[in-house]
């Protein structure tokens, strides 16, 4: 064999060797196996969707929307959700309005004003700790804190948060979520070019007049795709409103109250609340039919701010 023969035949196993045409039996199997593990999740979703969907829709079918709209009872025929869905847009929107800026503003100065120093370092480890803490401990801090401290009375106005109300119970979930919006707005703000903040730098502008003009609007996506993402958690909790007080039962009176006496009641309830408590009913009508119907129109709400999440990052998403 020639010299050029021998260099052509390195060069086409070089090419092959680069290429992948030879067959790598270990990543093989192992692509293998994540497959099966996809399709493995994939089946025990569709099961358990396919279950709520055969068992809750015919309450929708044979009431329409009469089942959103009507007040808990004690009567399967006459029993809705309307007090449950109202609960649960209260509570998220104590959680937009308390989690987001706060989440917003920690993580803005911990990316662009705090020095990388040991402090800094030691508080974001703890806030991505935070994260994965179960919900039931945020429930006994919310129960020791907004109901027990905030919650007393203090003089003839009474306490801050009026004890078990939903504003206790939707502090409690901002304070649930707000690692999660802290730790999405720090990606999102990291994620803007160092060479757009030196720009508006050699512009001549403020450090705060290029984190307002360039930084924010720049990674508007991201935080808003984590705030949405942490509200559709948020709001399907159930462990942290059982221990700060929210209702548990068929029956409460607070279906024609204004809105703002169902905000300051100390009865109030959430969908997944009134999903567990159905659960436990003996009526096969509540624990089968209801608690399904209910279900539904939980993973519809959920499935719409994902929705909210995707258009939103699409829509304001920066190429770079």
């Amino acid at each position: 064999m020639s010299a050029s023969d021998v260099a052509i035949s390195r060069k086409i196993t070089a090419e092959r060797a680069l290429t992948g045409k030879r067959i790598d039996v270990t990543g093989l199997a192992f692509q293998v196996v994540l497959l099966l593990c996809l399709l493995a999740c994939l089946f025990f979703i569709v099961a358990l969707v396919g279950t709520v969907l055969v068992e809750g829709i015919g309450v929708f079918e044979d009431r329409g929307t009469d089942f959103l709209s009507s007040n808990l009872s004690r009567i399967s025929d006459r029993a809705g959700v309307s007090q449950a869905i109202f609960g649960s847009f209260a509570l998220a929107l104590i959680v937009v309005l308390v989690a987001f800026p706060l989440g917003v503003a920690t993580a803005v100065y911990l990316e662009e004003y705090a020095a990388d120093n040991v402090l800094t370092r030691i508080v974001r480890l703890n806030i991505r700790n935070l994260a994965g803490v179960p919900s039931v401990v945020y429930g006994l801090l919310g129960l020791a804190v907004f109901v027990q401290i905030l919650g007393t009375n203090r003089g003839a106005g009474g306490g801050l948060t009026g004890g078990k109300t939903i504003l206790s119970g939707g502090l409690t979930l901002a304070i649930l979520v707000l690692p999660i919006v802290i730790i999405t707005a720090s990606e999102a703000i990291r994620a803007v070019p160092q060479s757009l903040r030196e720009g508006g730098y050699g512009l001549g502008a403020t450090k705060w007049e290029v984190t307002r003009s360039l930084v924010l609007p720049n990674s508007f996506a991201g935080i808003l795709t984590g705030v949405v993402l942490s509200l559709s958690r948020a709001i399907g909790e159930t462990a942290p409103l059982i221990i700060v007080g929210a209702f548990f039962g068929t029956f409460f009176t607070t279906g024609s109250a204004g809105f703002f006496d169902k905000i300051t009641d100390s009865t109030y309830t959430a969908l997944p609340q009134v999903i567990f408590q159905w659960t436990q009913e003996a009526q096969s009508e509540f624990n089968t039919q209801l608690a399904a119907a209910a279900i539904i129109v939980l993973l519809g709400v959920t499935l719409l701010c994902n929705m909210a999440a995707v258009l939103l990052r699409n829509r304001y998403e920066k190429k770079w």
